[in-house]
């Protein structure tokens, strides 16, 4: 009986001896008892030099006792693309750290790539290492790199006294020049301020060019510049925010505009995707007799302002596609001459309560105590306008000069012919047609 007696004090006493060696409450716990919010972390596209948006992960204590992490590194070490804070310790490996019973840890982490000659994505790829004193976590890491042509600001506009000149976004006009003879069509390309197409120039897309667009940035088509979108349906031209990772896939707001400026000439739009942005695409007053835009098979969505902004321009639009805006699809304002055929204008927008109709068309402003109108000729033939409020038409025409909006064959919620035009998927952004709908034959077809 002794015997078993002494067996037990060596037992209770290596025990003694092994608490003894850890911090004081922490608990050695086995490696996949390590709770995670995530099992790997993988970022959306990374654009070089550019880094990421920062991703962020938690380590979970959910015992009764303290946790003791030996450390937290990369497993490339000093090679890796990645960058860790672990808890506000930024360092290349951050030691012994301690989370208390029920507490938890944040580990953020940041890619960051560097340029080479490849045009197509590639694959980076590391792994957070979290040691315990029983083992090793490992967290996988995967991001896909880009190469990229980027368009940053190399002067300011100023007025004659040396102030700035300040945009509607409250910044200077930081722009560059866009050197359209040498557009790259086989990387994407990165805007920073305002990417300025000069007089006199036009800048040729073709299927499958890419734009990414910072923070307010615009790409602005100057006086007797050109834009000539010519993209396909398999391939559309893109122009959107640089940032697509989780719920900013989505996000409004994310960069400025497409900026047909008042005199810009001829520009077209074929097979195009417009998206996040504050505005999508802004069109002001014509040059010449032509149209200040030929826009068709193409879609704009999800605007903090408004999808397509015409200011007294000329627009010919044919099978678009506007959606998801916060006050306006398409706003048609201070007059001009627009023909709109087999289009689709819904606006389902949920950040907050949309307070205007989805289209909106007036020929006069009041402005500083004077009343201005201008002519108008609107046209819509085949169109559906619909969303989630009772009327998604307003209609506001100063008739003392030629004044006309005309509709033919429309469904209109809140118009003479309503009824639910049965987008198949709103939720998704399949706004094609079911079988059963009373819209068959109009709006806008996925062509």
């Amino acid at each position: 009986m002794f015997k078993y007696v002494r067996m037990l004090w060596v037992v209770a006493l290596a025990a003694v001896l092994f608490w003894a060696c850890q911090k004081e409450n922490d608990v050695v716990v086995a490696v996949d008892d390590i709770q995670l919010s995530c099992d790997t972390m993988a970022f959306d596209t990374v654009f070089t030099q550019m880094g990421t948006t920062t991703r962020q992960m938690k380590v979970y204590n959910r015992s009764l006792y303290d946790l003791h992490i030996k450390q937290v590194t990369l497993e490339q070490g000093r090679a890796s693309r990645f960058r860790l804070n672990v808890d506000g310790d930024t360092s290349l490996v951050a030691k012994d750290l301690h989370i208390a019973a029920g507490d938890s840890m944040f580990i953020f982490v940041r890619a960051n790539i560097n340029p080479n000659n490849a045009t197509e994505p590639f694959l980076i790829e590391d792994a957070i290492l979290l040691e315990v004193p029983a083992g090793v976590k490992r967290v996988p890491l995967t991001a896909y790199g880009r190469n990229a042509v980027y368009h940053v600001p190399t002067d300011t506009l100023h007025f004659a006294d040396g102030t700035p000149l300040m945009d509607m976004f409250g910044n200077p006009y930081a722009y560059s020049v866009i050197d359209c003879d040498n557009w790259r069509h086989d990387l994407p390309h990165v805007v920073v301020g305002y990417a300025v197409v000069d007089s006199r120039s036009t800048l040729h897309l073709q299927p499958g060019d890419e734009l990414y667009f910072c923070d307010d940035a615009v790409l602005w088509i100057y006086d007797s510049a050109t834009l000539d979108v010519q993209g396909s349906k398999e391939l559309p031209v893109l122009f959107t925010s640089v940032r697509h990772d989780g719920w900013y896939d989505y996000l409004p707001g994310q960069w400025g505009m497409v900026w047909l400026s008042a005199g810009s000439v001829d520009n077209k739009i074929d097979h195009a995707l417009v998206e996040n942005a504050f505005v999508g695409i802004q069109v002001d007053s014509c040059a010449n007799a032509n149209a200040s835009l030929r826009i068709s098979n193409t879609q704009i969505r999800n605007h903090t302002l408004a999808g397509l902004l015409c200011n007294t321009a000329v627009v010919k639009a044919e099978n678009i596609l506007v959606t998801n805006c916060g006050q306006a699809t398409v706003a048609l304002q201070y007059g001009g001459d627009y023909d709109f055929a087999r289009c689709t204008m819904a606006d389902y927008w949920h950040y907050d309560a949309r307070k205007y109709p989805n289209v909106q068309v007036s020929n006069y402003r009041d402005y500083a105590g004077t009343h201005t109108v201008w002519p108008m000729d609107a046209r819509m033939t085949d169109c559906i306008i619909y969303g989630g409020r009772e009327k998604e038409l307003w209609v506001d025409l100063d008739t003392r000069v030629a004044a006309v909006c005309v509709l033919d064959h429309c469904l209109v919620r809140g118009g003479e012919w309503d009824e639910d035009p049965k987008f198949v998927d709103i939720e998704n952004d399949d706004y094609s047609l079911a079988d059963d709908s009373p819209a068959q034959g109009i709006g806008y077809r996925y062509e």
